[in-house]
């Protein structure tokens, strides 16, 4: 079987719930999205892992332990959301009141993150991911790992804007002959590893 690589988004926070921004500020689960992390020990129980990341932020960590995978985790500094500088805890509407014309990924925040900054740590991610021999699971956030599909499927870090990702979703990512590709994306239900 070629590598897989499971990527996680967090459970829902008070933040996900009102479409604020959350990049750096560390907001906890919801009771809510602690219940999702604890479904995933059931939808990834088929699942095994040569190597488990997660963003350093405790939405993330806190996911990644309640789904059963913190013993033999690392936190991955690069796997943190996407540093949104003045916008962070905004939301898009907020944020368009003053600025009409934004667009995160195009634009990235004012005193944060550009699109092409974000693509750079999720290459480094995938320079990782690539080196491990066995499947990986990373546990990070929404931004993040859209960006980090497209930059797996060679594509610029922007085009992730096309990647919706749910709170406490799997996504796979994996190969197709020579190619890497997706072959699962925002699934809330219970995905099956598969031979590529």
């Amino acid at each position: 079987m070629r590598q897989q690589v499971v990527l996680v988004r967090h459970g829902e926070t008070e933040w996900t719930l009102n479409g604020r921004h959350t990049g750096r500020s560390d907001i906890p689960l919801t009771a809510h999205g602690r219940e999702q992390a604890q479904d995933l020990v059931r939808r990834l129980q088929d699942w095994h892992f040569t190597m488990v990341m997660t963003s350093p932020l405790q939405r993330a960590v806190e996911t990644c332990r309640l789904a059963g995978f913190s013993a033999g985790s690392r936190i991955e500094n690069d796997l943190a959301e996407w540093d949104y500088g003045d916008y962070d805890g905004q939301t898009s509407a907020q944020i368009r009141a003053n600025n009409p014309e934004w667009d995160l990924w195009r634009d990235g925040g004012p005193g944060g993150e550009t699109p092409d900054q974000v693509g750079r740590r999720a290459d480094r991610v995938i320079e990782k991911v690539l080196a491990v021999d066995g499947g990986v699971l990373l546990v990070s956030h929404g931004h993040l790992l859209r960006v980090l599909a497209a930059r797996w499927i060679e594509d610029a870090a922007g085009e992730g804007r096309r990647l919706a990702m749910s709170p406490a979703a799997i996504s796979i990512l994996g190969y197709e002959h020579q190619d890497r590709v997706i072959h699962l994306w925002n699934d809330t239900g219970r995905p099956e590893p598969r031979d590529s």
